[in-house]
Formats: structure tokens, C-alpha cells, sequence
């Protein structure tokens, strides 16, 4: 997928006003790359694909979901939790332990003026208590299923959907998990790395 096949996918999926939420976004976030290293250079020649549809292809995978906010661990420079929030009109909320992150992701969504959706936690998923469990728990690259499970468990409950993307260990990472959790466990291929798999999970619950 190139840049130019990376917008018209968000164009034809969300609208012309997001991607141009999007793009804002992208400015933002090469303006406080000056400051703090928040993704590679290397990949801001590959943003839209690396970065923004490769978060926002999980949202066709949360179809389904009930009621109830997104949350995102560990979100970092916004992938995939400020991309989500900016694409869906669901509440999200984004958790990240590293103070310069959150204070980039706070400043991030009063800019781009999604703050009656979008909320930022100080804090590490362990100690975040949810007034309501979540619909949808997503995370890029934080830690194995068994440990993600363990931590987010009190967040969530059976009509959570998991949308973990986790490039070619997705499958063993299943297995893995299936030794001391349940439920129903399906590897979605990724649109941007067809090598890389998401885990989506449902009704996850311990053995």
C-alpha cells in the first residue's frame, strides 16, 4: 500500500473531514518529533500506512461491539488510540504511563478539538479504574497476550472485543495465550503488512 492508496482507503472508509482530522494530526505530531522521539524518521515517509491506516483498520474489526468506551493501552504517539478517536464518534480512552507522552497526546486532542471523546490517563493500565467496562480494548505492541490479559482484565468483561495487533508473532502469541486463557481467538491478516497478523479476541476469560 502506498501513501496516496493510504488516504483514498481512509477517504472511502471515514470521509474527507477525517482525513484532513488526520493530516492535522501528522503536522502535530512532526512538530513534536523536534522535541521528543516519538516514532522513527525513517517512518514519517510511510505515515499514513504505517501509522494511520494500520490503526485505523482495526475499527471495521470492532463492529459489533456494545455500548461503552474504546480503550487503548499504552498509547504512546497516538497509535492506534488518537488515530481511533479522531475516525469513530465512540468515547476513547487512551492510557499511558510516560508523563512527555501524555502531555503531547493532552495537548494533541484540545488541538484537534475531539476532547468531548477523547481522554488521556496518566497512568499504567494496572492502576486505571474504569467507571464502566470497556467495549473494545486495543493495544500496539505493549506487552504478550497472557501478560495483557492479566493487566486489563478488571477493564473489561465477556462482551469486550480485543484488537491487539502483533505482526508475525500473532499466531504463537495465541497459542501461547490458550495455556492458562479462553475464548474465541481469530487472527486477522493486516492491509498494511500482510505478513503481520491482529489478534481479535472475544469472551476472553482465565482457565
Amino acid at each position: 500500500m502506498t501513501e496516496d492508496e493510504a488516504r483514498e482507503w481512509i477517504r472511502a472508509h471515514f470521509n474527507v473531514s477525517r482525513e484532513t482530522q488526520l493530516q492535522r494530526f501528522g503536522e502535530i505530531l512532526r512538530e513534536e518529533s523536534t522535541r521528543q522521539n516519538l516514532i522513527s524518521a525513517a517512518s514519517f515517509d510511510e505515515l499514513w500506512t504505517r501509522h494511520f491506516v494500520d490503526s485505523a483498520q482495526l475499527i471495521p474489526l470492532a463492529e459489533g461491539a456494545g455500548e461503552g468506551a474504546w480503550l487503548d493501552v499504552g498509547t504512546g504517539a497516538g497509535m492506534p488510540g488518537l488515530v481511533v478517536a479522531l475516525l469513530v464518534d465512540r468515547p476513547v480512552v487512551m492510557i499511558e504511563p510516560r508523563i512527555r507522552r501524555v502531555e503531547f497526546l493532552r495537548g494533541a486532542v484540545e488541538a484537534l478539538g475531539i476532547g468531548d471523546r477523547a481522554s488521556v490517563e496518566h497512568c499504567k493500565v494496572e492502576g486505571y479504574q474504569p467507571k464502566q467496562k470497556a467495549a473494545i480494548v486495543s493495544a500496539r505492541a505493549v506487552a504478550a497476550l497472557p501478560d495483557l490479559f492479566r493487566s486489563t482484565a478488571h477493564c473489561t468483561d465477556s462482551s469486550t472485543i480485543w484488537l491487539l495487533p502483533k505482526g508475525r508473532s500473532a499466531q504463537s502469541e495465541v497459542e501461547a495465550a490458550r495455556a492458562k486463557w479462553q475464548g474465541a481467538f481469530h487472527v486477522e491478516p493486516s492491509i498494511t503488512s500482510p505478513e503481520s497478523g491482529i489478534v481479535v479476541a472475544r469472551k476472553v476469560r482465565p482457565r
